[in-house]
């Protein structure tokens, strides 16, 4: 449901054939884990195109495949896409889009549940299938600590109404998302897709808003580098607009990275939107409840 609409902006078809069954997990990281997956099969495939998603199950392990009709993987290149060294740029500034960072997280959060994951593709332009196999006995030993959610639970609907939002994300298919979410919830959203365009708004800017949204792997600059220039600005120019990382780079080290560059607020991707627009609406004061959020 989370990558629904970009696969509906660019056509693409999500097949899903999946049997209910239950495992042992982090339900916040294996969440993570699959919505990576996918977003990676619709950033490769292009429009008209389709990405799968199964699982087969046995006594012992569920196996769940993830496929595409997209750009597909090199043979040289199939054997080293979850390592993180072999990837190219895998900074949070990178140059290109490309795997990148994630399959590596993916790869280490499959591993610390007991688990394996490979890819398979026919070559250049063949499309991709990642499986995933996770056992169905895994001990709680193996799991990836939880990091506890410090939103407090939404207990009524909140609306942004007169709310001004500059998100920034080098992701067009996130900017549509969070631009939809927020409108929907009555705020004014104004995207920009790199540090420099977003200073330039700021600044430029006649009324100001009320909140900065900005990944933190980005080309170029990346959102560290935009929270620092936005800190540096006079008050008047924005610098000391309420800010929230919004972002894939979900360890607790680089949260506590992200609040110490200038950030008030950390949320991971797959973005959840009940805790977008509550995150707004503790970052703009209002509502008060809450605190840095992760």
């Amino acid at each position: 449901e989370s990558v629904q609409l970009s696969a509906d902006a660019r056509s693409i078809q999500i097949s899903v054939d999946l049997t209910p069954i239950t495992i042992l997990g982090d339900i916040d990281r294996l969440g993570q884990v699959f919505w990576n997956l996918l977003t990676n099969a619709i950033k490769f495939t292009p429009t008209g195109g389709r990405v799968e998603i199964r699982s087969i199950s046995s006594p012992t392990d569920l196996q769940i495949s993830v496929s595409d009709t997209g750009q597909g993987i090199e043979a040289e290149l199939l054997p080293h896409i979850f390592d993180r060294f072999r990837q190219g740029d895998s900074s949070s500034s990178k140059k290109t889009q490309g795997l990148g960072l994630g399959l590596s997280i993916v790869r280490h959060i499959i591993e610390l549940h007991g688990g394996t994951i490979r890819a398979q593709s026919a070559g250049a332009g063949q499309g991709t299938t990642i499986i995933v196999q996770l056992p169905l006995d895994a001990a709680e030993s193996n799991l990836v600590p939880v990091v506890p959610p410090q939103l407090p639970p939404q207990q009524e609907e909140i609306d942004l109404t007169g709310l001004r939002i500059l998100v920034v994300d080098d992701e067009a298919d996130i900017l549509d998302l969070i631009q939809y979410i927020l409108e929907n919830a009555g705020a004014s959203v104004t995207i920009a897709n790199s540090t420099q365009q977003a200073i330039t708004t700021l600044i430029d800017s006649s009324g100001g808003y009320d909140a900065l949204l900005a990944d933190l792997g980005m080309p170029d600059e990346d959102g560290f580098a935009l929270i620092r220039q936005v800190r540096a600005l006079a008050a008047e120019a924005g610098g000391q607009i309420p800010a929230a990382a919004v972002t894939a780079y979900v360890s607790e080290r680089e949260r506590k990275l992200s609040l110490a560059a200038g950030f008030g607020m950390h949320l991971p991707k797959p973005i959840d939107p009940d805790r977008l627009i509550q995150m707004v609406s503790i970052l703009t004061g209002r509502s008060s409840a809450g605190s840095d959020a992760n």
